[in-house]
């Protein structure tokens, strides 16, 4: 198999993914001790520096073919209030030590879509890459365009070796997978007992499973289309939930039509349970998160969908890898 270093591991749902497309993770950091204990568990063979990324020297992982990685994302996030540069949390510098300490084939970068809108930045941090890959233009993809059943823009930047840019793999809307594919009406896994409560002034949109009708950021989900971003603050009225009697669509017309906004807690619904979430992100069934269950929707919430990344990853393995072991062979 290919070899990759995967920074800002997480949980590892972007090692599963190049893993899936034949690229194995040698070595990831990660902080987060209960991050770390999954990462473990799903990757023992895989070495794992449970620590900050600046106290690590890359250099003796030069040769490796991959490295990538989400630098942490809350200075271009709406979040982070859009901080960029002169936020501490600005890990993007230390992304680009990595790639010029280890000099592998290809790298990939995942990130917040709003760092797409700090360009003047982003090139003065990847400048030093510049003369080394050819690096392909920023892009905001989403997951949901790549089977995973769940809306999830991210941007992406790759880098090649070889003289032509990596072109990223392209998406397609009939590759979606509806969240009614993975949700069921009994709940998987240990139910999340937060309730469903009206809110006292609903924010009303067009469409009725946009805006707020309900406390919290935890949305209705359609079954019948990808579910909405699966967010790390999940856990408590910020998971989405499923309207297991449709009656939110009714809800939604009664306020329409000038109704008062009802009170107390909506029957016939229920939040979305780890399993189901991390089901959402396309986490294999065999995948276990360690830690409280806030602690579980947090890492599920950060991670980067397998199947996203096996995409990326399969057009690394055509693109670049596969044709520099072409290369070597023919040599």
């Amino acid at each position: 198999m290919a070899t990759a270093i995967d920074l800002f591991a997480g949980a590892g749902g972007l090692s599963l993914g190049m893993e899936a497309a034949g690229i194995e993770a040698v070595f990831a950091v990660e902080i987060m001790p209960d991050a770390v204990s999954t990462y473990r568990a799903t990757f023992p063979d895989t070495q794992v520096h449970a620590a900050d990324i600046r106290e690590v020297d890359f250099r003796r992982w030069a040769g490796v073919d991959v490295v990538a990685g989400g630098p942490p994302c809350q200075p271009f996030s709406v979040g982070g209030l859009r901080r960029g540069r002169d936020d501490g949390r600005d890990f993007l510098p230390e992304f680009v030590r990595v790639v010029l300490e280890v000099r592998p084939r290809a790298f990939v970068m995942e990130n917040v879509p709003g760092l797409i809108s700090f360009g003047p930045y982003l090139r003065s941090v990847l400048a030093p890459l510049f003369d080394l890959y050819a690096i392909s233009e920023p892009q905001v993809l989403n997951a949901a365009d790549y089977g995973v059943p769940q809306s999830r823009k991210r941007l992406i930047i790759a880098g090649s070796r070889d003289s032509a840019a990596f072109r990223l793999p392209p998406g397609a809307p009939g590759l979606r997978v509806p969240a009614g594919m993975v949700l069921t009406r009994e709940p998987r896994g240990e139910p999340n007992p937060s309730k469903i409560v009206y809110a006292k002034r609903p924010d009303l949109r067009p469409n009725p499973y946009q805006g707020h009708l309900f406390n919290g950021g935890g949305r209705a989900i359609e079954l019948d289309r990808p579910s909405p971003t699966i967010l790390a603050a999940a856990g408590g009225n910020k998971t989405h939930f499923i309207d297991l009697d449709n009656r939110v669509p009714a809800y939604h017309r009664h306020l329409k039509n000038g109704g008062a906004p009802y009170v107390g807690e909506m029957p016939g619904a229920r939040r979305l349970t780890v399993m189901e979430s991390a089901a959402l992100q396309s986490f294999p069934d065999h995948v276990r998160f360690s830690g409280s269950r806030s602690s579980q929707y947090t890492q599920i919430g950060n991670a980067v969908p397998p199947r996203f990344a096996k995409a990326i990853g399969e057009e690394l393995m055509e693109q670049v890898l596969g044709r520099s072991r072409r290369k070597r062979v023919a040599a």
